[in-house]
This record gives structure tokens, C-alpha cells and sequence, in this order.
């Protein structure tokens, strides 16, 4: 759960720069450098038919690596209106391992999900829910909120469908704060996704994250507070290669 907890965080903000992009961060949890994260995001095609796919991949490091080892990576394709087309969830968690597809709008209004358990070879959970006719994932979601000039007191909403359920996320802008990562000092805004919480996930727990406060809105820093056992989990920029 704090895998997913994780790729959540990371899928919620990615450039909608026209050029290639990619993100490092830093994953720290308790005294511990808990993992790596990597957001890769290609060039934007175009006309109108043009589509888009970004990744995120997830490594555990060291001690955590030791005591449970995850090497999950997610890909999300939509087109230039941020509408989710597909999306693929490769999961290696210790001895688990799934494969989560989701289609979108085909037929229109409705998503589709379907995930296995490849290590016993059948089917986990497969199922159908319909959707306004334009939807997000969190990646295309999110992608689309940093393309918005927002400023400190703005409140969004966003559909958002993992596929297993569909929700009008809300976003709210919530300050503006100088944020230290190993990829420097930046002025940046603080959000806050609600998706916790029995919204898109049941869990309990609380996301921040931080963009810079220009014109490129990089994501620079994610704060996940879950319950007692789990702990504050932080993503920090620790590099950005635009290509």
C-alpha cells in the first residue's frame, strides 16, 4: 500500500512542456532512503489526433529494499485534452506480481478494468463503471492542473478514474513557500490533492506537494502523511533533465 501511496503522489503532477522532460526524486521514509522515483515525460505530438504517454517508475533502496523489495512502473497514454486513453500498472512488490490495465472510453462513457495476478496466472478483479465523456487518470489529471495559472486560495475539481472508481478530485492552492531539495531552493506554491480518505483511496492520510511559483510550475517536492504505522513518507526533486 505504501508503493501505490507513493506512485499516487508521483503521478499527480508531470511538465506539459512541449519539449521531453524527466524528474528524480529522492524517496525518504523514517531515518531511511526509502527509494527512488523517475517521471519521464515525452514530447507533446501534434494535431489534433495527437496522443501523449508519460511513465513513473518506482525502485526501493537499502534497508527498505532489504525488508521489501518494489520495482513497480506505470504508464498512462491521453490526448491533447488530458482525456486518459489507456493505462498499465506493472506490479512487483516481494513476491507479488500484477498487471493492471485500464481502458478509457471504448465504448464511450465507460472504463474498463481488468487486473491479474500473474504469479498464480488468473483473474483478480475485472469490472466496468461509467464515466463523464472526458476523464483523467492522476497523471493526465494533475498534468493538466499544472498547465492552470492558479495562485494561493484557488480551489479546482478534477475527474479522476483509477478505473475502480470515479471522483471529482479536488485541489486546493494553499500557500506560497520556499522549499529546500537536493536539486536546490525554490519559491514554490503548496497544494493539496484530496484523494485519501475514501475518496479515489480508502486509506487514511493526507498529500501535499509543492510547484514552483514561475511560469514552468516544476514539481519539486511530495509530502504523504499516512497512519501512525506508515508515517510521513517525502519525495524531494533531486534532478530535472529537460531533453
Amino acid at each position: 500500500m505504501v508503493a501505490s501511496a507513493l506512485l499516487a503522489a508521483a503521478c499527480l503532477v508531470l511538465p506539459v512542456s512541449s519539449s521531453a522532460e524527466s524528474f528524480d526524486f529522492r524517496v525518504d521514509w523514517r531515518f531511511w532512503h526509502a527509494g527512488d522515483i523517475r517521471l519521464i515525460y515525452p514530447p507533446s505530438g501534434q494535431g489534433s489526433g495527437a496522443t501523449r504517454e508519460a511513465e513513473v517508475s518506482l525502485k526501493t533502496r537499502g534497508f527498505v529494499d532489504s525488508l521489501y523489495s518494489v520495482d513497480n512502473r506505470y504508464t498512462v497514454t491521453f490526448d491533447q485534452g488530458f482525456c486518459a486513453l489507456s493505462s498499465l500498472f506493472r506490479v512487483h512488490e516481494g513476491e507479488k506480481r500484477r498487471r493492471i490495465s485500464v481502458t478509457y472510453q471504448h465504448p464511450p462513457g465507460e472504463v474498463s478494468y481488468l487486473e491479474r495476478d500473474l504469479a498464480a496466472g488468473r483473474t483478480v478483479l475485472r469490472k466496468t463503471i461509467r464515466v463523464p465523456g472526458c476523464v483523467q487518470d492522476e497523471l493526465a489529471a494533475l498534468a493538466r492542473l499544472r498547465a492552470m495559472e492558479l495562485q494561493p486560495g484557488d480551489t479546482v475539481e478534477l475527474p479522476v478514474s483509477n478505473g475502480k472508481k470515479f471522483v471529482r478530485a479536488r485541489v486546493e492552492v494553499q500557500a506560497r513557500e520556499t522549499v529546500t531539495t537536493p536539486a536546490g531552493k525554490f519559491d514554490a506554491l503548496r497544494y493539496e490533492a484530496f484523494l485519501f480518505n475514501n475518496v479515489l483511496y480508502r486509506r487514511k492520510g493526507q498529500l501535499h506537494f509543492w510547484l514552483t511559483d514561475d511560469e514552468r510550475r516544476l514539481p519539486v517536492q511530495f509530502r504523504v502523511r499516512l497512519n501512525f504505522y506508515f508515517g510521513t513518507i517525502m519525495l524531494r526533486l533531486v534532478k530535472e533533465d529537460p531533453q
